[in-house]
């Protein structure tokens, strides 16, 4: 019993370390992902976290952490869950991640249109925080935007085609460097793209 008391004592005081990290980082975090919603084309929109104690510890120690969020500055937080859209949830998480991306051990962090409903200097600033990530991860991103899509290293075409049977199948296809300039010029112009769209392709990618 002594010795059950001994490190429960040890695990309630690795526990408050780790409550009074998260309240020593927890400004500069909340600030830092603030100023990069504003980029990815969120300025109305701020988090909050709140952290609460817990009477018992539990698998990540003795606090209960939300994530609230303002929309429109109302002055009022709610669940970010249930505050966020789908699209907005997306660039959230993208910013939260490129804050903490040092810090995670995960080996693939998988994006599915995250750019819903921006476009201009906001898709590519969402590019450049996704290349950002790209150097601690593997970064999947599915992207019908061409300031995204020139981000990545990679890309793979999505396509549908019928087979011998005349069912279509799914298909994906790694593009060469000239394919990459000649897909995402179609982004910009359409299936028969200008030589205009093309340049800008070009300037794209190689920013």
């Amino acid at each position: 019993a002594n010795e059950e008391g001994a490190v429960y004592k040890e695990l309630v005081a690795a526990a408050d370390k780790l409550s009074a990290k998260r309240k020593n980082v927890l400004p500069s975090f909340i600030k830092k992902v603030n100023e990069l919603l504003t980029l990815v084309g969120m300025p109305n929109a701020q988090i909050q976290i709140q952290i609460e104690a817990l009477k018992e510890p539990a698998f990540m120690g003795m606090d209960e952490v939300q994530f609230l969020l303002d929309a429109n500055k109302s002055g009022q937080f709610q669940l970010l869950q249930k505050a966020a859209s789908g699209g907005e949830m997306s660039r959230i998480m993208l910013c939260i991640k490129s804050v903490t991306a040092s810090a995670l051990h995960m080996p693939t962090l998988i994006f599915d249109e995250v750019d819903t409903g921006i476009s201009g200097e906001a898709a590519r600033q969402v590019g450049i925080l996704l290349r950002g990530l790209s150097q601690f991860h593997q970064v999947i991103c599915i992207t019908h935007q061409p300031q995204v899509a020139a981000k990545g290293s990679r890309h793979f075409f999505v396509f549908k085609e019928p087979d011998k049977n005349g069912r279509l199948s799914t298909q994906v296809k790694q593009l060469q460097p000239a394919e990459r300039i000649l897909s995402i010029a179609r982004m910009i112009g359409g299936e028969q793209p200008s030589e205009a769209a093309i340049s800008n392709a070009k300037e794209l990618v190689e920013e």
